[in-house]
């Protein structure tokens, strides 16, 4: 049910309680003893000698162990078969951690059932270190290529001093391109000083 060197808190040493207590345990005879001990009962057993000191202590904040929890578990179980703590205490004092489990009876561990069965070899298999294999090529197998994409080289045609032209072209750009370009690039040029992101328009630039 639990770890045997895990700490917990009293709040989570009375949550291990409930758990060990949830089933095969219907409370005391009397009706008058707590089926599961609240913080206060629980440093009420431990001022009786029927729970240990904590185990550490984090700052502030005691920690309780497994002892501790085999302990307030038997103490519950004798309740429950209509002993007082007065006979508690004579029964479970100085007792081993293996008579306190007799008593006890905690619940064995649950093993969590694999969604997916065992690898062939006995282990399995970690998904994300494992590349996915392939597709087997076939009939039935649907395979989508990407286009292939030709290299275009790319040209550059000066435009002024500071503005070049890019383009991306399979054809080499002859002399009539080059002015053809320039040409129809001129209210280009001139919104570009318009909005001063270009340098001083040269002397004599008509544009």
């Amino acid at each position: 049910m639990s770890n045997t060197g895990q700490l917990w808190t009293i709040d989570e040493l009375g949550s291990q309680v409930a758990l060990a207590l949830a089933t095969g345990y219907d409370g005391a005879p009397n009706g008058r003893v707590r089926g599961i001990p609240d913080l206060r009962t629980i440093r009420y057993y431990t001022t009786l000698g029927l729970l240990d000191r904590p185990a550490q202590m984090r700052g502030r904040t005691a920690l309780y162990a497994h002892r501790h929890l085999l302990q307030l578990v038997a103490v519950k179980r004798l309740q429950a078969r209509g002993l007082a703590l007065a006979e508690i205490q004579e029964k479970l004092l100085g007792q081993t951690d293996r008579k306190l489990a007799s008593i006890a009876q905690l619940p064995e561990p649950t093993t969590p059932t694999p969604e997916a069965g065992p690898e062939p070899n006995g282990e399995r298999a970690d998904f994300w270190k494992t590349a996915p294999a392939e597709p087997p090529r076939g009939s039935d197998s649907l395979e989508i290529a990407a286009p292939a994409k030709p290299h275009v080289p790319l040209q550059g045609v000066p435009l002024a001093d500071n503005v070049t032209l890019l383009l991306s072209t399979l054809r080499p750009l002859e002399t009539d391109d080059l002015e053809a370009l320039r040409a129809v690039a001129a209210p280009l040029l001139k919104l570009l000083h318009a909005r001063r992101l270009l340098g001083p328009r040269p002397e004599g630039d008509p544009s």
